[in-house]
Order: structure tokens, then sequence, then C-alpha cells
């Protein structure tokens, strides 16, 4: 098959929600899908409001494998992971072509929400 898709990803409406709804915990994940023959070394730069980008998140998704990376685990090299309540966007680099979709758990109503979309 070979790789398919970009190696720049850009996602403009993240956010971890602040409040878990009991057993169900809100979350988010990019998902990566690598179709290549080669391991994706990832790297992804957050964006805020009011206040300077944060670096320093990296994760490795196998050659011809999928990695839902999920942001309410990722930490920085300084241990610090993605704070809650706060808007960002998350621009997602790779080192080999990957496909790049993001989705987001909010359990903070009884209802519960679903989003999945593709990044740009």
């Amino acid at each position: 098959m070979g790789a398919k898709g970009k190696k720049q990803w850009l996602i403009p409406d993240a956010f971890y929600p602040e409040v878990d709804n009991g057993s169900y915990v809100s979350h988010e994940a990019v998902c990566v899908l690598n179709t290549g023959e080669k391991d994706a070394h990832i790297d992804f730069t957050l964006y805020f409001e009011d206040r300077e980008p944060r670096r320093g998140f990296h994760a490795v998704c196998g050659a011809e494998r999928t990695h839902h990376v999920r942001l309410d685990k990722l930490k920085d090299e300084e241990g610090r992971g993605i704070e809650r309540g706060v808007p960002y966007a998350i621009l997602v680099e790779s080192d080999v072509p990957v496909v790049v979709q993001y989705s987001r758990c909010d359990t903070t109503q009884s209802e519960l929400s679903f989003m999945g979309l593709l990044a740009y």
C-alpha cells in the first residue's frame, strides 16, 4: 500500500473538558494511521488564545499500524499534561506521511457527546 497522508496536520478546535460524569471520563484523542513501512515519530504543538505555544509532546505510531494518542494521558518532556477547560489548537507533525483524526468525548452532561473529525 505504501505511505498515505501528509506530514503536517492541524486541529483548530481542541478542548479537554474539566468535568467528568461519574464513571464516564471526558477525553480527547488524536488517532493516527500509518500505512507506510517506517515508524512515524510525531510531535505535537499546542496553540492557545492567551499564552505561548506548548511543545515537547511526542508519540510514535508503528509502521502499518494505528495509534490512538489519548491527550488526557499525553505528557510533555517535563512530565506536564494538557490543562483541562482551556480551548486550544494542535499542530501534528510527523517525519513520514500519516492520516490524522481527532475525537472528543464530552461527559459534562448526562446525555454525553462524541465528536470525531479528520484533521486538515
